[in-house]
């Protein structure tokens, strides 16, 4: 775990691949380096790493839980994907419903119970033999939703077995790079940003995992 901010509202980390972003994993170890209460206000797959914030105060728990409501914290990640998207660049609009006993998600074609509409947005950085490295805006936050987007049109993640990758990855190539909301305090837009590491990403060179000069989406 590596501490990227802090102040008495809330603490922004770099969550690890393999632990929890609930109780039990990442809050305790913020409890036990920072003290006092943690107070987790959204998720990351536990075999998902990158960029999270987490509440010091229930009032500020309760200020990003309304920000997020409002569509105001923003969340962007790096994907590496079997295949080449095409087009490059575009929005993905589709209606997901989960398997609990499964723990699975698959994309339906109508809706009803327990089925709900998912959006992202997408753009291609880079290519790399039969791979691609995109950058990836949610509109919503659903269960394993990245995931099952990009496999269902033939480009599940690099080491995602779940949702078809037959590669020896370990865990799906999928980071969360750039977080971004209103301090729940002040109100300030804050905007942090941690690029993805490890083994999943090395096809790829550290200039290929940044968005370039700008980034793709606001």
């Amino acid at each position: 775990m590596q501490l990227i901010h802090v102040d008495e509202a809330i603490a922004v980390c770099v969550k690890p691949v393999g632990i929890s972003a609930e109780a039990g994993g990442l809050p305790d170890l913020l409890a036990e380096t920072l003290g006092g209460q943690i107070y987790p206000v959204h998720r990351l797959d536990q075999a998902v790493g990158g960029v999270m914030v987490y509440a010091r105060q229930a009032k500020a728990a309760a200020a990003l839980s309304r920000a997020m409501q409002a569509g105001q914290l923003t969340k962007q990640y790096a994907a590496a994907v079997h295949g080449h998207p095409r087009p490059p660049e575009g929005r993905w609009e589709d209606l997901l419903w989960k398997d609990s006993r499964k723990n699975k998600v698959y994309v339906v074609s109508r809706p009803r119970k327990g089925v709900k509409p998912a959006a992202l947005a997408y753009r291609v950085l880079a290519e790399d033999g039969d791979s691609s490295l995109v950058w990836v805006q949610l509109f919503t936050g659903r269960s394993h939703q990245i995931r099952v987007q990009f496999a269902s049109r033939g480009h599940p993640l690099l080491g995602d077995h779940k949702y078809g990758s037959r590669d020896k990855r370990a865990s799906p190539a999928l980071w969360s790079c750039r977080l971004s909301f209103p301090h729940p305090v002040s109100g300030k837009r804050m905007c942090f940003f941690y690029p993805p590491e490890g083994e999943n990403w090395e096809r790829f060179p550290p200039e290929d995992r940044l968005p370039g000069s700008g980034y793709p989406f606001t």
